[in-house]
């Protein structure tokens, strides 16, 4: 097996057109936002023409990322298919645990596309604007994530009253019983100071108030993008991804058992069709988790299958070239969703 050096792959500079962007909810002073990227309207569309919707949670191991650090190309992609692409911001833990927090605000988006919020948000834009005439498809709802993403998109699968109608999920953090995620990482570990943080210094991620929805890194696309050690935040989530504690970070004992939460163990017969992309040569969360959960839906008799992404470590969505390999081989589950919304 041959894995490539991610650092040498070239970034597209293909960009959609800005978003639209709106507060989808408020809790406890926090302004939880989404950008909505529109399609143009296909040629000689009729008046009441709607529009399927893909929504695309950004990773960041649930304590970092917002929804500006996203693959622009693959939105692009998405917004050529004729989709509206919503790409939300949540919480961030660990101030809130994941499943009160990130799990919760994509549940509650969903919930604000079924109710017309979205298309209601659109209809309101300057009659001047194409805007005005887009009218959303809710029975093509999608969900896509990539890394802690894909986790929350397969969360939507589950305990909520109408799922979406498929999911895509990239190199998803799942299958928490896995000796993988109680595992020190070498590699990250080596990018942090060698005596570590001082204890208060990085307790202060507890303290921000009201709870943060956006941060100023991501794990995607790390290379151009580095973690400034003079944030608490930041200090905080790379040494938690370093030392194999981000479990307990972002869903203490306190909050509940890990197996509640697993879609590993929640996937049951009636589950929205699944497609995974996930690389081979994944350092951060290995592709054994993403295998045991195919096995899961296949036992479940869920639609589903995988593209196992050759040389790919984790996070290689926002370094790809488009057009190349891993380009390829990624847009199969795309062009998978696309088949199941027919």
């Amino acid at each position: 097996m041959h894995c490539t050096d991610h650092n040498q792959q070239s970034i597209s500079t293909n960009m959609p057109p800005s978003p639209l962007t709106t507060i989808y909810k408020e809790i406890n002073w926090s302004k939880i936002s989404v950008d909505i990227y529109l399609p143009p309207p296909p040629q000689n569309a009729s008046h009441d023409h709607k529009y399927p919707v893909l929504i695309n949670i950004h990773g960041g191991a649930f304590m970092l990322g917002h929804s500006r650090m996203v693959s622009m190309p693959q939105v692009d992609d998405c917004l050529e298919r004729g989709w509206i692409v919503a790409v939300p911001n949540h919480r961030l833990c660990p101030g809130v645990d994941v499943l009160n927090g990130p799990v919760q605000d994509m549940r509650d988006f969903l919930a604000w596309i079924y109710a017309g919020d979205l298309e209601r948000f659109l209809g309101e834009q300057s009659p001047t604007q194409d805007e005005r005439n887009y009218s959303v498809d809710l029975d093509r709802v999608m969900a896509f994530g990539t890394s802690s993403g894909g986790y929350l998109a397969l969360a939507l699968g589950y305990d909520t009253p109408r799922p979406p109608r498929a999911i895509l999920n990239f190199y998803g953090a799942v299958h928490f019983t896995h000796p993988s995620w109680r595992k020190p990482l070498p590699h990250v570990k080596a990018n942090l100071p060698p005596n570590g943080f001082p204890q208060d210094f990085l307790q202060q991620v507890y303290d921000e108030y009201p709870i943060p929805t956006t941060s100023g890194i991501s794990l995607e696309g790390q290379q151009s993008n580095r973690p400034d050690f003079s944030r608490p935040r930041d200090a905080f989530a790379l040494t938690q991804i370093a030392n194999g504690t981000v479990l307990d970070a972002i869903f203490p004992a306190s909050a509940g058992r890990l197996e509640d939460i697993d879609p590993v163990t929640r996937v049951e017969a009636g589950f929205p069709p699944t497609f995974i992309v996930h690389g081979d040569c994944d350092r951060m969360v290995p592709v054994d988790v993403s295998r045991r959960l195919l096995e899961v839906l296949r036992e479940k008799g869920v639609e589903c299958g995988i593209v196992e992404v050759e040389g790919e470590d984790h996070t290689f969505a926002l370094g790809m070239e488009v057009g190349g390999t891993t380009w390829r081989r990624s847009r199969e589950g795309f062009e998978w969703l696309e088949s199941v919304i027919r």
